[in-house]
């Protein structure tokens, strides 16, 4: 199985490539189109700001070739951000995959949410084998509010959507890669998909 973590110079790219290791696979560092529409699964990480991660990926002409994608893709953290309508964040419009815009906390709560946090009401094959209030470990400031794509929830100030399903993408809030035994575990399902 090819698979391919997008590199745009906005990832937390190695502790995802070591979680993918653990669990017997090797991924592939890309940020060469052919090679992205190749691969069988796809890895979208994001660390940092929306705005500089959008003109990244419009740089190398990922933000067209990401939305027509075929096979399973993965955001994770600002990459499943980066896949909704737009988010507040630097004021980005996205890539549309997501039909929700990702909006900020309010001041009466710590931003950024950072730490550990429980998913509930979970759906889809992402979360085969995964008990509902798992914790799994959180770092952001803006949101996806709950929406038709939800596929799970977290409860930090509100409700809103820790994870996303549309066709063949998906997107975390949480970080999976760095979420122990059970963030690996959903790693695991994606790979199966």
């Amino acid at each position: 199985m090819k698979i391919v973590i997008i590199n745009y110079g906005a990832g937390n790219i190695q502790s995802i490539m070591f979680a993918i290791e653990r669990l017997g696979f090797k991924a592939v560092l890309s940020n060469n189109p052919e090679e992205i529409q190749s691969a069988d699964k796809v890895i979208f990480p994001g660390v940092g700001e929306a705005s500089y991660a959008m003109k990244k990926l419009q740089e190398s002409g990922l933000d067209s070739l990401i939305p027509k994608l075929k096979q399973p893709v993965f955001g994770i953290c600002l990459g499943m951000q980066l896949m909704c309508n737009s988010t507040e964040e630097g004021n980005t419009k996205g890539l549309g995959i997501f039909d929700v815009d990702v909006i900020k906390f309010t001041s009466k709560v710590k931003v950024p949410q950072m730490g550990w946090n429980q998913i509930y009401n979970l759906k889809s094959d992402l979360f085969k084998d995964i008990a509902e209030n798992e914790f799994m470990y959180l770092v952001h400031s803006f949101y996806a509010p709950n929406c038709a794509e939800s596929i799970a929830t977290t409860n930090y100030e509100l409700e809103y959507a820790s994870a996303l399903h549309k066709n063949n993408f998906y997107g975390t809030q949480f970080h999976p890669e760095k979420s122990g035994d059970v963030g690996e575990k959903i790693l695991e399902n994606f790979l199966k998909i």
